[in-house]
Parts: structure tokens; sequence; C-alpha cells
């Protein structure tokens, strides 16, 4: 199991860190599969929470900022969302249009907003909370150069994977313990 993998300090910030905020994975199009890196967070760490949809398959970035929105509206504290691919962009929308409800924001392979024709939805100006943005060189859903690009613009700190495709399951990326670890620094930077 991840948790017996994964940096004992690391698991246990996240869990000190769930006093202060919700940690929401928001997966991307056709939701994470169960050996995904955010499905494998999810069954080894108990500080989760997770959006739900109950269609995964239309990707309307809209409706994922409601997913996130309806369940942080049920929340006294901030969250710290974890996104992935479509999922990065709603969070970053969530980040702008609801700024009292987000602490933080994992950005992981987001994907280019014009694949999902939410060009005009996607924020372009910094996003006004601690970020990070993880990329790869090789993913097909955004180039590394378009990574820096909204990494600037978003003021979001930048990891560089290197050739690591769309960090999923595809791209051999199943408990992903360097992610936790990339979590907590963020928590810790939105808790200072």
């Amino acid at each position: 199991m991840m948790a017996s993998r994964a940096c004992p300090d690391t698991n246990a910030a996240l869990q000190a860190g769930a006093r202060d905020f919700d940690f929401v994975l928001v997966p991307g199009r056709y939701d994470s599969g169960p050996e995904h890196w955010q499905s494998c967070w999810e069954r080894c760490l108990p500080v989760w929470q997770r959006i739900t949809l109950q269609n995964w398959q239309d990707p309307d970035v809209d409706r994922w900022v409601g997913a996130i929105s309806r369940l942080t509206a049920r929340s006294g504290k901030r969250a710290i969302l974890v996104g992935h691919s479509l999922g990065a962009l709603a969070s970053c929308c969530m980040a702008l249009d609801h700024p009292d409800r987000v602490a933080g924001l994992m950005l992981v392979a987001p994907a280019e907003p014009a694949k999902f024709e939410a060009d005009d939805r996607v924020p372009a100006c910094a996003l006004g909370v601690p970020s990070v943005l993880v990329a790869s060189h090789n993913d097909p859903f955004m180039s590394f150069r378009r990574a820096e690009h909204w990494a600037r613009v978003w003021g979001s700190e930048l990891v560089d994977l290197g050739e690591a495709g769309h960090i999923n399951v595809e791209a051999g990326f199943g408990p992903w313990t360097y992610g936790l670890e990339l979590l907590r620094l963020l928590y810790l930077r939105a808790a200072a």
C-alpha cells in the first residue's frame, strides 16, 4: 500500500493539515480509475474528499466547477484542490470564482484549455493562492512550453517531471509518492 511506502512525515503532515483544510481530488475527464494516483491517494490516506459527476464523459469545465463548488460549500474550511487534466483547469476556475473557499492548488498535467473549448473560461491571470503546476515534456494534452506559459500566468511554481506523459496510469503513475511530497510542500505554503 502507498501509505507504507510514502514518507511517514509526509503522511503525518497531510493528516495534520486536514484539521485546517479540506483536501479535494478533482479528476479529469472519465474520472480517475482505481490504479490512478488520485485513487491510490484516496484509498491510502484518510484526508480526501472527491468531486462526483453524473457524466464524466462530457468535458464541460463549468460542470466540474459546479461539482467543486457544491462539495466545498458544505465545509467551513478552505480547500486545497488537487486537479488532474481537465480537473486542473476547473480548479483554476474555482479559485477565481470562489477565492474564499480555495487555499491552494496542485495542478497536475493540466490540459490546454482549447482542447475543451474553455479558452474564455480558464483564467488568464494570477490565481491568488499558492499553486504548483506539475508538467511533462511529452504530455499529449499540453506542451511543456505552454505549461511554462500557464505557470507564469497563474503565478504557479512549475515542477518539471521530464518525459512523464500525461502523468496518469498509462504513463506509469500509480501511487506516485513524490506527488504527495509536492502536496505537503504546497500545504505548508498555504498554511503559512
